[in-house]
């Protein structure tokens, strides 16, 4: 009998992060997406057309997101997607991750408790 195979965790890029992140309050359109993840990181991450369709292309594959209608804006498709369950818990779990990693080096520069 062979052995169940774990599968590794889900690796988002910062990008990848925020993207994801822009869709907690319901389905966006990729435009959407860019200004939601610019308008959270401040303005530092900004991503291009192609940067954005090529992640979430890769995302969807990945099964963390979905495409979640599509309508007709000024004779363009303007696509929508929402997050998976997949998408919430590896969200979910990249969080706490940085949480942790933050956790870790503050509490380093506060330096040993003290009594």
């Amino acid at each position: 009998m062979l052995a169940a195979v774990r599968k590794r965790p889900v690796t988002l890029t910062e990008a990848q992060y925020f993207m994801l992140a822009a869709l907690l309050d319901g389905p966006l359109h990729g435009y959407g997406i860019i200004k939601a993840t610019e308008q959270a990181t401040g303005g530092r991450l900004k991503p291009a057309v192609g940067t954005l369709y090529g992640a979430l292309e890769r995302m969807e594959r990945a099964g963390l997101l979905i495409a979640d209608g599509e309508e007709i804006v000024d004779g363009r498709a303007r696509r929508y997607y929402r997050l998976t369950p997949k998408g919430n818990a590896t969200l979910d779990q990249e969080a706490l991750r940085m949480q942790q990693a933050a956790a870790f080096v503050l509490t380093r520069r506060r330096g040993p408790a003290r009594a």
